[in-house]
């Protein structure tokens, strides 16, 4: 598929097509830098989540710096990865049927594979395909921890899956999956610390229930970009799957830390280059960005810098900007931070990577689409 690419290495900012997704490269190697830091003072390991940026040039980045491999929310999408040279991959979904499991057995042959299971049915073809392809797969047992998604939630069937997954011939039995998505965007502090609370007094447990009953559980992973301090606080998680932390978005910047004030430990990096396309009316715009190029499941877009411009209305092609004090003029170009950065993400097939107003960067969005 052709596809054309918005800009050329050494344009000049204003002069990259629209709309097209950008990256303030600064900001991004300052993100990924604090939370590697972060990681190493506090001994944890940090296993990025790869369903951001969906980016092969982004991962091997956080990998060198120190990231122990990266997480993948869907096959296709570990398989790009895989491709691309990545050998250490977490699955943070259920894979079932007898198609997709090949796939996985086959990434198996040329990369550790994890993935995670909530049914001992699940356990049991997993099993069945790996030894069919002689590879074997790393299994974690998923846990709700609050979220209400996936995840077992009886101590039993905890019991009844670690001994059927280390009876299994080519299964590791690798520890838990215990993350809270549901928490991740919780603005309030005490109540999103609170939930985290809740979430490791069942990790907790469930270790417990383990070690008794005979079982190992070498490894405890979660934790996001709103909650990773309060799990690598609780001593019982041996791995972070952060994500968003690279790019943040405007949802994002409503979490509050503990002293009320708006989480700032990172920066926007990740923003929708926007054009002013009709200004027919004096205290209103149209841009260039609609719901075709950037996700507003959390909310709209922010307009950065024109701090009295305001994002209002969008439809497929068209963004409606308040324009209350008219210092818009046709042709403008405007810095729209996204609502939610994972699915604007998916939006896009090209990163445009800025610094000092320059493109420096031209990478893929190499996962881009990669559903199934």
């Amino acid at each position: 598929m052709n596809t054309v690419i918005p800009a050329k290495i050494g344009m000049s900012t204003r002069d990259v097509d629209t709309p097209a997704l950008l990256i303030d490269l600064d900001n991004l190697e300052r993100n990924i830098s604090v939370l590697a830091a972060y990681c190493d003072e506090q001994k944890i390991d940090l296993r990025v989540h790869a369903k951001t940026h969906k980016s092969v040039d982004i991962a091997k980045l956080q990998i060198r710096h120190g990231a122990v491999g990266i997480c993948c929310q869907k096959v296709s999408e570990a398989e790009v990865f895989v491709q691309n040279g990545i050998n250490d991959i977490l699955i943070t979904n259920q894979v079932l049927g007898e198609h997709k499991i090949n796939r996985l057995t086959c990434l198996a042959k040329k990369s550790k594979m994890g993935v995670c299971v909530d049914d001992p049915a699940n356990v049991e073809e997993l099993n069945r395909i790996a030894a069919e392809q002689d590879v074997h797969l790393t299994i974690l047992i998923e846990l709700d921890v609050g979220g209400g998604r996936c995840g077992i939630r009886s101590k039993q069937t905890l019991n009844l899956m670690a001994k059927k997954i280390t009876k299994a011939s080519h299964l590791v039995f690798g520890g838990l999956q215990a993350y809270h998505g549901g928490a991740q965007h919780i603005y309030d502090y005490r109540l999103r610390r609170q939930a985290i609370e809740h979430a490791v007094r069942k990790v907790s447990a469930c270790k417990r229930w383990l070690l008794s009953h005979g079982s190992s559980c070498r490894s405890i992973t979660g934790g996001g970009t709103g909650t990773y301090p309060f799990e690598t606080g609780s001593g019982l998680y041996t791995e972070l799957q952060c994500g968003s932390y690279v790019f943040m978005d405007a949802d994002y910047g409503k979490i509050h830390m503990e002293d009320k004030q708006i989480i700032n430990t990172f920066e926007n990096s990740l923003f929708v280059l926007t054009a002013v396309m009709s200004k027919t009316n004096a205290k209103r715009a149209i841009c260039d960005a609609g719901l075709k190029a950037h996700s507003i499941d959390s909310g709209p877009p922010l307009v950065r810098e024109a701090r009295s411009v305001e994002y209002v209305a969008s439809s497929d092609e068209h963004g409606v900007l308040h324009d209350p004090e008219n210092i818009l003029r046709l042709g403008d170009k405007l810095l729209l931070i996204p609502g939610h950065c994972d699915p604007t993400v998916n939006m896009h097939n090209w990163y445009i990577g800025i610094r000092k107003n320059r493109v420096e960067q031209i990478w893929p969005v190499s996962a881009r689409g990669m559903l199934t």
